[in-house]
C-alpha cells in the first residue's frame, strides 16, 4: 500500500510539473527567437587603458579611427534579422563622424549565414562600393567562412576583406590609408 501511495505521489508530481517546464521551455525559444530578430550591436571605439575595441555608446570616451567605421553584429545572419543587419550598416555608416571609407563588421558572434543573409550582403557590398566605402570582416568564424565561400561571397569579396582580428583589420586600415592614429 505505500508503494503504491508513494506511485501515484510521484505520478502526480511529475504530471504537475510538465506543464511548468513546457512554459519555461516556451519562454526560452520566444526569448532566444527574439534575440535573433533584434540583436544587440554595437558600433566600435578604443578606450585608454583597455585593451580591444569597445562600445562607443557604453565608453563615450571611446576614440574612433577617422574613415573607418568597426561594427559588431551580435547573433547569426539570416532570413529574420537581414533586413535590420542592412539598415544597421547603412546607419552607422550615415552616423560616422567622419566621411568613411571602409566598414569593418566585428563578426566573431556571428556564427551562421543563410541565403537570405548573403544576397543581403552582397546588395549591402554593391551600395557601399558606390558610396566609396569599402565592406570588410574581422574575427569570422571558418564554418562562417566555408558558407560565404558556398554563397560565393568570399571569391566576390577577396581574401583581403577577411582579417583574423579587429586589430589586424584597424593595422590593415591605418597601412592602406596612411591615417596617423594610434590604438
Amino acid at each position: 500500500e505505500f508503494w503504491l501511495s508513494f506511485t501515484c505521489f510521484v505520478g502526480v508530481a511529475v504530471f504537475g510539473a510538465i506543464p511548468g517546464i513546457c512554459i519555461a521551455v516556451a519562454i526560452s525559444v520566444i526569448e532566444f527567437l527574439w534575440d535573433g530578430w533584434r540583436p544587440h550591436f554595437a558600433v566600435l571605439g578604443r578606450v585608454d587603458g583597455t585593451r580591444g575595441y569597445h562600445d562607443v555608446k557604453r565608453y563615450p570616451q571611446a576614440r574612433r579611427i577617422p574613415g573607418l567605421v568597426l561594427l559588431r553584429w551580435d547573433a547569426p545572419l539570416f532570413f529574420a534579422n537581414a533586413e535590420q543587419f542592412q539598415g544597421t550598416v547603412l546607419a552607422a555608416v550615415d552616423e560616422s563622424p567622419t566621411p568613411v571609407q571602409r566598414l569593418v563588421i566585428a563578426a566573431e558572434p556571428v556564427t551562421s549565414i543563410d541565403i537570405t543573409s548573403a544576397d543581403m550582403l552582397a546588395e549591402l557590398d554593391r551600395a557601399l562600393e558606390a558610396r566609396g566605402v569599402e565592406l570588410q570582416f574581422a574575427e569570422m568564424k571558418d564554418p562562417v567562412k566555408d558558407k560565404m565561400k558556398r554563397f560565393e561571397l568570399f571569391e566576390h569579396m577577396g581574401e583581403r576583406a577577411f582579417h583574423p582580428t579587429v586589430g589586424a583589420a584597424v593595422d590593415a586600415y591605418l597601412a592602406d590609408t596612411g591615417i596617423d592614429w594610434k590604438p
